[in-house]
């Protein structure tokens, strides 16, 4: 089990590797240009690594991935309803400079996170690495927070037009769903659901970077 998982944490570093460097050389080279058509050239690897991150909760459930299950459940929910409900069902925000700052933030967290779970597999454990990894999240998850609140609020006016996932059953029934009305009821839970995970955030950087854990990590 512990080959299968450096294995899939190596699967996911090489894509949000892929997908971060991708971004970096593509702004060097192309400057504000090349924030517009983000999605287009990254989207599919960043479905494929957001679809693959799916994993991790049965990973947990079944006791080979000691993280706690409902702050990993809340985060990857997260980015599967923003990234394919949100993002993947509206072209016109494909093309939002928010996209390329949401996957930035997403991609600099993923590319610590799974370098520090692949070394861990392994019994290594780099005190820079350990202290990036456990403290980068605290101020960058508010931020990606933000970040996927603005790309809902600025899809609503798309989804309001469109009609898209809103649903009206003809009588009897009398029954609808306005997907706008959902999207802002969902930015209440995300919101409510960030102070959940920033308060585990921080625990689980105390019991990682406490006195005791890095001489023991040191030795």
């Amino acid at each position: 089990m512990n080959t299968y998982l450096f294995v899939y944490d190596l699967m996911q570093f090489c894509g949000h590797s892929w997908i971060f460097t991708n971004m970096i050389i593509r702004f060097i080279s192309f400057g504000k240009d090349s924030l517009a058509d983000t999605f287009y050239s990254i989207g599919l690897v960043m479905r494929l690594c957001q679809l693959m991150s799916i994993l991790e909760i049965p990973h947990i459930l079944i006791g080979i991935d000691k993280s706690r299950l409902f702050p990993r459940f809340l985060q990857i929910t997260e980015r599967i309803i923003v990234l394919f409900v949100v993002i993947n069902s509206q072209e016109e925000v494909q093309g939002k400079y928010i996209v390329c700052v949401l996957f930035f933030l997403w991609n600099l967290l993923d590319v610590v996170r799974y370098t520090y779970n692949m070394l861990a597999r392994t019994g290594i454990y780099y005190l820079p690495l350990t202290w990036l990894n456990f403290s980068l999240c605290i101020p960058l998850y508010p931020l990606s927070v933000l970040a996927k609140a603005f790309a809902i609020w600025v899809s609503l006016p798309y989804f309001e037009s469109f009609g898209t996932y809103s649903i009206k059953l003809p009588l009897p029934i009398t029954f609808s769903i306005y997907f706008p009305y959902v999207l802002k009821m969902y930015l209440l839970v995300l919101f409510i659901g960030m102070c959940f995970i920033i308060q585990n955030l921080l625990s689980e950087r105390k019991a990682h970077l406490g006195t005791g854990n890095i001489k023991k990590k040191r030795s």
